[in-house]
């Protein structure tokens, strides 16, 4: 069934972006935030305490649809709010236990439960998950991104243009694998790994959540399927000293904001994507790849960072096409289900090709 009115929870730089898209999609769009954003958006906005149950009830009674872009630790109780109104609920989380939580809600929901929208977990799933489909038999799938500065500084090379408290959480959760056709968890920091992409040197190494619900759907129908996070040379050395020699690891919250007060966002960004799978294709082993770089881009009069735009299209897209019902209305949506040709037809998820620069 056709929506209309969203609720969009959370007005940073993606959620006032995410929310700008939707109201140029042609959306009712109401943003919620503790504290408004300044200056002029082109969609309504009301100020509220985005922890107070009673005010997300209330607000979740006059809407369709509610986007999460808060930290994830405020989605669990969200999720439940929008169950308990039978709405849509789309958000962007990176974190397991909260999409577990709303894998088991979305069984007895009304509206669509669709978590791990963004970017990774999100496109690379789609990506990684039509790579495979071009397969007899597919060996394996390897998705990596890298959200940088384009102009790094310093020994660690990185700005913190994402959620600190999501990063820290990507550095020390387990990460789910497929290896040898057995699922297993393996530490963060780990299986490091060369990556060129347009001729730029990268590392590798394995962080949590990026692979969604992958491990679920793929088990049993492929041998290897892993994700991890690209950085420039020796970030991985130097953050495995920090949080684990220093022991910050223990601290999360002040990791957080020591590493943002050093590291703070910049607006030249870059997002990396470079996802490959192998098997056989007319009898003989093949390889694909889908590598992109994706810079700033003007958006509704103004100019947006890598990040903030390829995570607001991402859940946009999909959105977009639950609205158009060319996604499920109900249940549980896997990202990896999506079709990719599909979702880059949409008018948001065309920007991906818009604003790629191809190198595979």
């Amino acid at each position: 069934m056709s929506f209309k009115n969203v609720a969009v929870l959370g007005l940073g730089k993606v959620g006032r972006l995410a929310a700008t898209l939707l109201h140029e999609g042609g959306f009712e769009v109401i943003g919620v935030d503790t504290q408004l954003p300044l200056g002029d958006l082109p969609f309504k906005c009301r100020a509220g305490d985005i922890s107070d149950a009673e005010v997300i009830g209330e607000l979740l009674s006059t809407v369709e649809a509610v986007l999460s872009c808060l930290p994830y630790h405020l989605n669990i109780e969200l999720a439940r709010a929008a169950h308990l109104a039978g709405i849509h609920y789309f958000d962007l989380t990176e974190d397991v236990p909260t999409t577990n939580f709303i894998i088991e809600l979305s069984k007895t929901a009304r509206g669509l439960m669709a978590p791990q929208c963004g970017l990774a977990p999100g496109f690379v799933g789609i990506v990684g998950a039509s790579l495979a489909d071009g397969f007899e038999r597919c060996r394996s799938i390897r998705m990596r991104v890298g959200a940088l500065p384009q102009h790094p500084t310093g020994l660690l090379g990185y700005a913190f243009n994402w959620s600190p408290e999501g990063v820290v959480n990507e550095y020390l959760n387990d990460c789910e694998v497929i290896e040898g056709g057995v699922r297993k968890l393996v530490s963060p920091m780990e299986w490091h790994e060369t990556v060129y992409v347009g001729g730029v040197k990268l590392e590798a190494f394995t962080t949590s959540g990026g692979l969604g619900t992958m491990c679920d759907t793929m088990l049993g129908r492929i041998d290897n399927l892993d994700y991890k996070t690209m950085r420039y040379p020796g970030h991985m050395e130097l953050m495995n000293f920090f949080f684990h020699e220093l022991l910050m690891r223990d601290k999360r919250a002040l990791a957080g904001e020591i590493l943002t007060n050093a590291k703070p966002p910049v607006e030249d960004d870059v997002v990396y994507v470079h996802v490959a799978a192998e098997g056989t294709e007319n009898g003989g082993l093949r390889r694909k790849e889908f590598v992109r770089a994706y810079y700033p881009i003007e958006i509704a009069g103004a100019r947006r960072t890598a990040i903030a735009w390829t995570t607001s299209a991402s859940v946009v897209a999909v959105i977009e096409m639950v609205r158009d019902g060319l996604l499920p209305a109900t249940g549980f949506l896997h990202q990896e289900h999506i079709p990719l040709e599909m979702f880059l037809k949409t008018p948001t998820g065309s920007l991906f090709k818009a604003g790629a620069t191809s190198h595979g």
